[in-house]
């Protein structure tokens, strides 16, 4: 009997970090066909998402940390009704939006630096862990965000990416291809602010 609870241990990842947790989960995710849709959705609150078949570059994210019992529409949401001027003010908003705030990169970039660890950005592989997030800027202000999971790519060098650039929720070796504005550990319960 023992033998078996210890397998059942090992197997459903009891002793893995939150870190590789989240990269497990970020990986998974890749494997759902989504359509890149931008578009603005009203959801459910708390716990709400867009359609199971849509979504950004901040879904993966979203989705990511809603695998491990984290609901970041309802811990940005709840940050930025107590603390709205510390977030970004560029869409002309006077108070939140919980259908679309924690979709925003800016948003998350700002909740993550509150929450969590902001880490150095730089252009060394080993800098990088699985279950860090990253955030780029593609040119011209456009913000882009994404998992470093435990997958490497195709020359070993560096940790691929679960994001979504446009083609869906995807693994890419990308951490270098942009201008990285942003390294962040997010593990619940170990605020920082």
């Amino acid at each position: 009997m023992l033998r078996i609870s210890l397998l059942v241990f090992v197997l459903l990842g009891a002793g893995e970090s939150f870190q590789l947790k989240l990269s497990r989960a970020a990986i998974a995710i890749t494997r759902d066909v989504v359509e890149y849709d931008p578009t603005y959705f009203s959801i459910p609150y708390p716990n709400g998402d867009v359609p199971a078949n849509k979504g950004v570059c901040t879904d993966v994210v979203i989705r990511a940390y809603r695998k491990l019992g984290i609901d970041l529409q309802k811990e940005v949401h709840l940050d930025m009704k107590d603390n709205f001027k510390l977030y970004p003010q560029r869409w002309g908003l006077k108070h939140t939006d919980a259908n679309i705030d924690h979709r925003r990169v800016p948003n998350l970039m700002t909740f993550f630096k509150r929450h969590g660890e902001e880490l150095k950005k730089s252009k060394a592989p080993k800098d990088y862990e699985a279950g860090d997030i990253v955030t780029w800027d593609l040119g011209g202000g456009q913000g882009h965000i994404g998992i470093v999971t435990t997958q490497r790519s195709e020359d070993r060098l560096r940790p691929m990416i679960a994001h979504n650039i446009g083609r869906g929720q995807e693994l890419s070796d990308c951490l270098f291809d942009y201008v990285i504005t942003g390294h962040y550990r997010y593990r619940p319960g170990e605020a920082r602010h």
